[in-house]
């Protein structure tokens, strides 16, 4: 069934809300201000409160609308569907509009605080057109062996043969390595991995081909470097593990982090400090370093060969004042060393889901003056930030970091203080 649209608002999920006969539609490869002719996904004579479709025909476009960068990302009707890249049809000034009108409507909605949202662009995404960011992809191989990706709401694998929101790195790799010739058993797991930035000595194995999680080709282990406040820090990251996967967002982020966590210890003569969900260290290692000499951190994550990788790489650069952790956070906090259990500041990067109501509780029964909260998902963080002003804190800075160009994601940090 199709239908001609009025495009209201931005939703969530890179779509945004029409109605039709007084029922909420949310419409792919919509703006706001637009009247579009959209298709519905089948069912659509379904009771639910709302319905889905995609746009097929532009009728009055946005000014935010650009022709799509990466056609096969694009919508279905204009031979596209693969995923991946749901803002590629909105001009780069416009996915920022987009993203900080998201956040600041969720922190709204959900935090019941008011606030605008500054976002930042990452240094060369501009000049790039918002392509060639990735540092990390994953494909599928069809039946015919080849790297594809899945057509969205099908079984269908389409064929690829380039990944342009990649970076010019990653994709020397694979061409290097012959992934796009295929050869694959049908059905299997590609997953690339090639470090940035490198330099012109950078060692020519430190890249990865995984298929099905096993290493074909490069390294199992990958050397990523941060340069922050003059200084370089080396972290050894499993090639199947995570990892900021924009080119720049672990230096911009890092920075971002000190900097706030610096104006919160000053004059602390030993800060406590709490990393949770510190993965293989991006954080922990600058935050032991740079924040001062008496500095005693408590590091946790879930993922144990991500904590065995921070611990290598605390070792690597002789940094004993840190007691990092594997586990669940929620319970690894219920029983903190005396030592460590009245944090000055805590840092948390959970994953998209958030930290929830626990562990937010549990923070705030620690005595934490500060927490920085670095968040993948502007929802959790909103509920997240709901449960933090329940328990004394308000919310006194908030930014966010355009790291996923052509998507609707976005990573936000906020800092809450009691």
């Amino acid at each position: 069934m199709q239908a001609e649209v009025r495009i209201e608002r931005y939703a969530d999920q890179g779509r945004c809300v029409a109605h039709i006969d007084g029922r909420v539609v949310f419409v792919r490869f919509a703006l706001p201000g637009e009247l579009d002719r959209i298709e519905l996904d089948e069912p659509h004579d379904r009771d639910d409160r709302f319905w889905t479709g995609e746009v097929v025909e532009v009728i009055e476009p946005s000014e935010d609308r650009v022709e799509p960068a990466w056609p096969l990302a694009g919508p279905l009707a204009m031979g596209g569907g693969v995923g991946g890249a749901d803002l590629v049809h909105v001009s780069l000034p416009g996915q920022l509009r987009w993203k900080a009108v998201t956040v600041s409507e969720q922190m709204s909605r959900l935090g019941h605080i008011d606030v605008a949202v500054p976002i930042d662009r990452m240094p060369g995404d501009e000049e790039l057109g918002g392509l060639h960011w990735r540092t990390r992809i994953e494909m599928i191989a069809d039946e015919d062996g080849r790297p594809s990706m899945r057509r969205r709401g099908t079984h269908t694998r389409v064929p690829i043969d380039t990944m342009p929101l990649a970076s010019r790195a990653l994709l020397e790799v694979a061409s290097r390595e012959h992934v796009w010739d295929g050869g694959f058993e049908p059905g299997s797991q590609i997953r690339l991995a090639v470090p940035e930035p490198r330099s012109d000595d950078w060692p020519s194995d430190d890249f990865a081909v995984l298929v099905d999680g096993d290493l074909k080709a490069g390294s199992q282990l990958l050397t990523e470097q941060v340069s922050v406040s003059g200084r370089v820090f080396t972290y050894q990251v499993d090639a199947g593990g995570f990892w900021q996967m924009h080119r720049q967002a672990p230096i911009a982020l890092v920075t971002h982090i000190i900097n706030l966590v610096n104006d919160r210890v000053q004059g602390a003569a030993a800060p406590v400090i709490w990393d949770l969900y510190s993965g293989s260290g991006l954080f922990t290692l600058p935050l032991a370093t740079l924040t001062g000499e008496r500095t005693r951190m408590l590091s946790v994550e879930g993922a144990r060969v991500a904590v065995a990788n921070a611990q290598r790489n605390l070792r690597a650069m002789d940094l004993g004042n840190v007691d990092a952790r594997a586990g669940d956070v929620s319970r690894t906090l219920a029983h903190v060393p005396a030592h460590l259990a009245k944090p000055d500041v805590v840092v948390l990067d959970p994953p998209r889901a958030g930290a929830r109501t626990k562990v937010c509780r549990q923070i705030a029964a620690a005595g934490a003056s500060s927490v920085v909260y670095i968040a993948c998902d502007p929802t959790s963080l909103a509920r997240d930030t709901a449960t933090l002003v329940a328990e004394g804190y308000e919310l006194t800075d908030i930014r966010a970091f355009d790291i996923y160009p052509m998507t609707h994601h976005v990573e936000t940090v906020a800092l809450f203080t009691r």
